[in-house]
């Protein structure tokens, strides 16, 4: 077996490494790894886990020992307030599972499906960026000028405007909410707190002979409110687009993901599923992948090219060339944009939004040269593995150019281990070519058209916090932004 780490206590095991401190549990992963080697062992409560942090050892976790390798742990929270683990995100392999992935992978999110949407995508883009515009001119009477801009907030709210249209044709934020306003507030507030809640960490799940002192958090209760909350609002969602199905038998109509579930769920090998429930939950689940998720990248990525000024030059240089001033981007204009998309590759390589990956093995196999016994939870430390010196050249330097050069066949698709920010194996994320090609509009979209700068051109503060599973930017992303087109452009 690999090497166990020392200092496990009985039943909690080396959970109380973890319980204070600023340091985030990658770091200290790393930093064990320096000590134990890139696979040891470690105890978290009951749940012997394997931590690996080594290219090759985790090629043979999702190649050699995919199948086994194709479980994801289940917690209290998401059993509760993810429909007891429906979603194809959270289901056990299995038939069931395989049957949810054809459905996302053929009919949700194939090239088809994103070629169907693109309009969709395209126009909630421009209504976004058209709303940013106005906000560059609020109070300036028609002078351009720098304006103060919370692009934290702003990429959230263009990630849920954008994810909702495609998933359930709604939009939360913005003059053109596309239903009540007064369901937006609510639903935004019962969403916010199923993120917060999906984040916690329950006794139950580490130490079950603990388990009762999960009552006495009131997290429990919470999640059981806000599970029913979130049935209720995705339950009139389901009923409003029956509704329209029954309504326009015969009509072309803009459908989104809702709509295509409940013309396909019929047809599929289902059985001792209910079919509101399949529908419901995996519209949760891309909701809770799409939206938190992107907004984190762009993020990322615009506060290393505010402190990386040249690269951010660069690719500004890029889009002038390849597109010009006199138009807006569009998504034609994306494949030849290769330096923008070499800027999204290098900044998912320093911080992933998964700087852990959680799967868990269904019985007994060899990695590395050690034998694991079935049980075991794995944990893929992808934050050090994509910081691994014996891979990357200087790898904690923000160099885009690194995937134009030596990396330049390497991708995010889960292909290549050195680089994986989507996860890898048969449970990759299958949202990969959506969310790849939705940031690389918004990015060439806010660069070409804006002039971005700090106040007092400080850098910006790069500090990671870990809120639940995605690495977070620690604090807000303020940057002065001024329209450098023509303004008819942004009409």
């Amino acid at each position: 077996m690999a090497p166990m780490a020392a200092g496990a206590w009985p039943i909690l095991g080396h959970l109380h490494l973890f319980g204070g401190g600023d340091e985030l549990p990658h770091k200290m992963l790393a930093a064990m790894a320096e000590k134990y080697g890139p696979a040891f062992t470690m105890k978290f409560g009951r749940h012997r886990t394997l931590v690996v942090s080594d290219t090759q050892i985790v090629k043979e976790c999702f190649t050699t020992n995919d199948t086994l390798f194709a479980n994801r742990p289940s917690t209290k929270a998401f059993q509760l307030m993810t429909y007891d683990n429906e979603s194809v995100a959270f289901t056990p392999y299995g038939p069931y599972w395989r049957e949810l992935r054809k459905i996302s992978t053929l009919k949700l999110l194939s090239n088809h499906r994103l070629q169907a949407i693109k309009d969709v995508r395209a126009s909630e883009v421009n209504v976004c960026f058209r709303e940013l515009y106005n906000l560059c001119n609020k109070n300036k009477n028609d002078q351009q000028g720098p304006v103060l801009v919370n692009m934290k907030k702003w990429f959230e709210e263009v990630s849920n405007n954008v994810v909702m249209r495609v998933i359930v044709g709604k939009r939360n934020f913005g003059s053109k909410i596309v239903h009540g306003e007064e369901e937006a507030v609510h639903y935004k507030k019962v969403m916010d707190e199923l993120l917060r809640l999906a984040s916690l960490s329950m006794l139950s799940d580490v130490a079950p002979l603990l388990g009762w002192l999960d009552i006495f958090q009131g997290h429990v209760s919470a999640m059981k409110r806000n599970a029913k909350e979130v049935d209720t609002i995705l339950g009139n969602w389901l009923e409003e687009h029956r509704r329209k199905k029954r309504s326009s038998i015969g009509e072309d109509l803009e459908q989104d993901f809702m709509d295509v579930m409940l013309s396909i769920i019929e047809e599929s090998k289902l059985s001792g599923h209910d079919a509101d429930t399949v529908i419901k939950a995996t519209c949760l689940a891309m909701i809770m992948g799409g939206t938190d998720t992107t907004a984190v990248s762009l993020t990322w990525i615009v506060s290393l090219l505010m402190n990386n000024r040249h690269a951010l030059e660069k690719a500004r240089e890029e889009l002038d060339v390849h597109v010009g001033k006199d138009r807006q981007v569009n998504d034609s204009d994306l494949k030849n944009l290769v330096y923008l998309n070499a800027i999204v590759k290098e900044t998912m390589r320093l911080y992933p939004l998964g700087a852990l990956l959680e799967r868990e093995t269904k019985e007994d196999c060899k990695v590395g040269g050690f034998h694991v016994e079935g049980g075991t939870r794995l944990l893929v430390n992808v934050w050090k593995l994509q910081r691994d010196p014996n891979v990357w050249t200087n790898p904690t330097e923000f160099r885009p150019e690194r995937f134009l050069s030596e990396k330049v066949n390497v991708d995010v698709g889960g292909q290549h281990f050195e680089l994986l920010p989507f996860g890898a194996g048969r449970r990759v994320c299958p949202g990969v070519s959506f969310a790849i090609q939705f940031m690389h509009l918004i990015l060439a979209r806010l660069i070409h058209g804006y002039e971005l700068g700090t106040q007092n051109d400080v850098d910006v503060d790069l500090t990671e916090s870990t809120e639940g599973h995605v690495n977070h930017k620690a604090s807000p992303l303020d940057l002065l932004i001024t329209p450098r087109l023509h303004s008819e452009l942004y009409n």
